[in-house]
């Protein structure tokens, strides 16, 4: 069947785009492929009496957290019993020097970048992050080289530590959570293998977050990326009591980062926290830092941006570093922020006596990657998804802020790029205001709603009808036109009256349902069709759990 759409014929033909008789349900069914774990067998029978053992445990990744569980009050998560389990275990957190970071957005690759300088200088490093991408080991890593803890490790110490968290768990009555006893793992883990440093994500909060046992005679410094608008039933509902829960990591005397920038009543309750605890405030949006994003390196295989980093800081601590042409693997100008914020952190450590030479700071910023950060796979990655020749984006960006940052960084690396965006997010988030975001980024031909599995589970999930209805309203609102493809075959057909896209600058978005690989093969093919030299990039986002899903689908 062949539609003209007559009511959308201004939108449509100033598009000028042609699709040739795509079944895209019946088509593409046949072509999809059930999405694989990753994991070898051996890696599965290696962790699965511990995989069992966690599967048991309550997981607010897979349930959502109940509200008020993050704030410092009768309501909020109780840190007595994390203090409990980890006394069993001989107070493993006091046997290394721990970094604590917490914020709503760039902790994971603050930490990176922290991490990644921390091993140039030659340290063993323990790194403690969630959530996970591919497999739960990547929460862990170890050593001078970063990589994730293997499975045999994790298993091996699992079981020296098993009696000791069975104990626990009838102590507690069955109320130690999943995320508690992986803590404590993971600070035992780091105990046994003697790190020099444990950087140190908070999950939820800061306050009564399961991470938040570190005594200030054991951390070297805090970090507080930003604060923004997430989590806010769990974090007390208001950007102020967000910005309360995560000053909780400030411990006293002890230096407290700053990432930012912040609004200023919520930078003054920062100050204010760490004014009370006698720590000295050094911000990464100092007046004297300077940080400038030059534009895409021309001399790296995998797209990078070129920095330059200036550090002055004259208030609390003296520091000074200048770094120019920095080639960043983590793309946008939030990620530039981030490997500021990491750099005054290592100053900081250099100034409480750590050797950290220059050369290690510039090292350990290139060399920092996270998975589903502004991702790009490679050619042989994107063939094996049966996509030859086909530029895919994975960023996990879930806010109204990291859709932000996500289109900052489109725009700014690859400005003239046609896209196509495939989206599936948590049931909890602010859809509709992530449309509203991403409808901006500019030459976007189409958006794909799927679902996925939430930390393993479809009780988070949005359908993607739901989510799609969001998108629909967001478009109404800005005036745009859509085209809601319902039907199972279509052909859009250039109207010969009205002028191009190019000269009118109206421009339809195309939206549809699929499974992820539907999805996927339906940008592609949006793309494809286009005529001319320009790129097109499928851009995966909306959650860590659909670049999950990505990944998985290539890994064996």
């Amino acid at each position: 069947m062949k539609i003209k759409i007559h009511s959308f014929v201004r939108s449509l033909t100033a598009t000028t785009l042609y699709i040739h008789k795509i079944s895209i349900f019946a088509n593409y069914r046949t072509l999809s492929a059930p999405i694989r774990p990753f994991s070898t067998f051996s890696e599965s029978h290696a962790l699965n009496e511990f995989m069992e053992y966690m599967e048991k445990l309550k997981n607010y990744e897979k349930i959502g957290v109940p509200k008020d569980a993050g704030v410092d009050s009768g309501d909020g998560f109780d840190l007595g019993r994390m203090r409990r389990l980890l006394h069993n275990l001989g107070n493993p957190q006091s046997k290394f020097k721990a970094i604590h970071i917490a914020g709503t957005k760039g902790k994971g690759s603050t930490a990176a970048f922290l991490s990644s300088i921390l091993r140039a200088e030659g340290y063993s490093v323990g790194c403690y992050t969630s959530p996970h991408i591919r497999t739960i080991r990547e929460r862990i890593t170890l050593g001078t080289n970063g990589e994730p803890v293997s499975a045999k490790s994790l298993s091996s110490h699992f079981m020296k530590i098993k009696e000791d968290l069975d104990m626990a768990v009838i102590l507690e009555k069955g109320h130690l959570s999943h995320f508690e006893v992986f803590t404590a793992l993971a600070f035992s883990l780091f105990a046994a293998e003697k790190v020099h440093f444990a950087v140190i994500e908070a999950g939820l909060g800061g306050a009564r977050d399961a991470t938040n046992v570190i005594s200030s005679s054991d951390l070297a410094i805090s970090i507080i990326t930003n604060i923004g608008a997430e989590h806010l039933a769990a974090l007390g509902g208001s950007l102020e009591s967000i910005a309360t829960a995560k000053s909780g990591i400030i411990k006293e005397r002890r230096p407290l980062v700053l990432g930012g920038p912040f609004l200023p009543h919520i930078e003054r309750i920062l100050r204010h926290k760490a004014f009370s605890m006698c720590s000295p405030v050094i911000s990464a949006s100092d007046p004297g830092n300077k940080s400038v994003l030059k534009g895409l390196s021309k001399t790296c295989p995998m797209p990078c941006q070129l920095c330059d980093i200036l550090i002055r800081i004259e208030k609390d601590f003296l520091l000074f570093n200048e770094l120019v042409d920095v080639q960043l693997r983590m793309l946008g100008s939030h990620q530039l922020q981030n490997a500021v914020t990491a750099t005054c952190a290592a100053l900081c450590l250099r100034d409480q006596g750590w050797k950290l030479s220059d050369t290690s700071v510039r090292s350990g910023l290139e060399r920092a990657f996270l998975l589903g950060r502004s991702q790009f796979l490679t050619s042989n990655e994107a063939e094996m998804l049966g996509l030859p020749g086909a530029t895919i984006l994975l960023d996990g960006a879930h806010t109204k802020e990291s859709a932000q940052a996500l289109v900052d960084t489109i725009r700014t690396t690859f400005p003239e790029a046609t896209l196509v965006l495939v989206v599936a997010m948590a049931n909890e988030k602010d859809h509709l205001g992530f449309a509203r975001v991403m409808l901006s980024v500019g030459c976007l031909e189409a958006v794909c709603f799927t679902e996925i599995d939430i930390a393993g589970d479809r009780s988070r999930t949005t359908s993607a009808s739901s989510l799609k209805d969001s998108w629909i309203q967001a478009r109404r609102e800005t005036g745009g036109d859509f085209l809601d493809c319902k039907t199972a075959k279509y052909e859009l057909i250039e109207d010969q009256h009205t002028q191009s896209a190019e000269n009118t600058g109206f421009r339809s978005v195309l939206f549809t349902e699929g499974s992820l690989m539907e999805s996927l093969r339906f940008g592609n093919d949006i793309l494809h069709g286009k005529h001319g030299t320009r790129l097109g990039i499928i851009v995966v986002t909306g959650s860590l759990h659909i670049v999950s899903a990505v990944l998985a689908s290539f890994e064996g």
